[in-house]
């Protein structure tokens, strides 16, 4: 273990030094964006890859982001684990928000700031990490799948990998892209909530008009509109939509409020920025609201801007709603479900036109497999500390499709992001210690899984 560890720490500024190239490039994978920088990034990532020893390429599927892949091969008859990651990245935000430029990378207090620099730069260069480690010769087979729209729904992952089938194939996988409890604390996570999503558009009319001529008999469409949304939660802030689970088959049993891997309130606050006057939503435990039950949100709607507003009574709007489903929920009855009540909640006879869009699927690991025992082996070896088996509200939908792709597959889902990371927001960060801990312990799990297959497939 020793000398994995000087081997990481004699690697770690080169690879940060990546990191932060990559973190230099726009990669923004959200429909109207310029797909260049993807491209750029899906390069980058291949160079960085192809310096640690792997051979790896970039590919594209029509209409798709770029996506890298690569193998590096082990000794005869060691298993294959293939490393996920993604380089796309969200889009910035206001600038204003930013302490620093969100594409320019920077430290401050131990942590490295800047978009995509823990959410899933790190987890691109914490591969890499482990393959230097191992001088690219790895006591297992290695598999590399970089993701370039996971940020974006993960749309052509199909396509991906149904025509990387070959490259791809593997006895387990190791999933970089979720995060730890706390800062000092590993964990694995054995649980994710799915995701679906749609557009709700409602009409009132056929084109606008004088407000003050007609309003009063005559709805407008926004008014409408926030009449549909608000049927959403109810008075508690629990999700009203019928037909959904709670925590469905497989997912644990909530924990006690007493259990010491529950949040304190006023943790989930500093955590969120959560305004004071600001009540939390729904009931139980808040790692269940968090990981086991569904919660729905309003994340953006199309209508007259207030700088652009007139006395007119508003004809049409539209807002997109997603809805994070619990381990057990099917995704298309969730879809289902999450569209029916749109379509029964329009008020005054309004127009509902409900457009589906994208669906992931919860997930739940198994905690019995030789790739968990190993990667929980190489956690506690690496932190010095015994890891938690967490769940996290997110949703990888990789992890459906390549459990599809390859029954049997042996998942383990690991990553460098923290309750400090501001993931998706700005003022993004990767606490450096940990990410150097994370390096360490994926280069040991790759000996551990070695050592606990025996040489032989998983």
């Amino acid at each position: 273990m020793s000398d994995v560890r000087e081997l990481v720490r004699a690697a770690l500024p080169g690879v940060r030094a990546d990191l932060e190239r990559l973190v230099r490039i726009p990669s923004v994978s959200a429909p109207g964006w310029d797909g260049a920088p993807v491209r750029q990034s899906a390069q980058a990532v291949a160079e960085v890859l192809r310096a640690s020893g792997a051979d790896a390429r970039v590919v594209e599927v029509p209409d798709g982001r770029p996506a890298v892949v690569g193998r590096v091969a082990g000794p005869p008859g060691a298993p294959t684990v293939l490393l996920y990651a993604h380089h796309d990245v969200q889009p910035p935000g206001p600038a204003e928000l930013w302490t620093t430029p969100p594409y320019e990378p920077s430290e401050r207090g131990g942590r490295l700031f800047g978009r995509g620099s823990s959410d899933d730069k790190a987890g691109v260069a914490t591969h890499a990490a482990a393959l230097r480690a191992w001088g690219g010769k790895p006591p297992v087979g290695i598999a590399l799948f970089i993701e370039g729209e996971e940020e974006s729904g993960s749309a052509h992952l199909g396509e991906y990998l149904a025509r990387e089938r070959e490259t791809l194939r593997c006895d387990a996988v190791v999933v970089a892209d979720a995060g730890n409890w706390r800062v000092g604390q590993p964990a694995l996570t054995t649980t994710l909530r799915g995701t679906v999503a749609c557009t709700v558009e409602v009409r009132t009319a056929d084109h606008a008009v004088h407000s003050g001529q007609y309003g009063g008999p005559v709805p407008d469409a926004l008014s409408a509109l926030a009449h549909v949304l608000s049927s959403l939660h109810d008075e508690r802030g629990r999700v009203r939509i019928p037909g959904l689970a709670r925590a469905g088959a497989g997912a644990p049993a909530e924990r006690s409020e007493s259990d010491p891997l529950d949040l304190s309130d006023d943790e989930l606050r500093a955590y969120a920025g959560v305004r004071p006057s600001v009540r939390l939503l729904g009931d139980g435990t808040l790692t269940s609201r968090l990981w086991h039950q569904p919660a729905v949100s309003v994340l953006a709607i199309d209508a007259t801007p207030v700088r652009e507003a007139s006395n007119q009574l508003v004809p049409f709007a539209r807002a997109r709603v997603s809805l994070r489903i619990p381990p057990g929920q099917d995704g298309a009855a969730a879809m289902a479900a999450l569209g029916g009540h749109l379509e029964k909640s329009a008020p005054w006879g309004a127009e509902v036109t409900v457009i589906p869009g994208s669906i992931g699927e919860p997930f739940v690991t198994s905690t019995k497999s030789a790739a968990y025992r190993a990667m929980r082996d190489a956690l506690r070896d690496a932190w010095g500390r015994e890891p938690l088996d967490i769940g996290i509200g997110g949703s990888i939908p990789f992890l459906h499709e390549l459990t599809s792709a390859f029954p049997g597959v042996d998942v383990v889902v690991t990553g460098m992001g923290d309750p400090e990371s501001n993931a998706h927001s700005e003022n993004e960060s990767l606490h450096l210690g940990d990410f150097a801990s994370g390096c360490v312990a994926e280069a040991l799990f790759l000996e551990r899984l070695a050592n606990v297959t025996g040489g032989a497939k998983a």
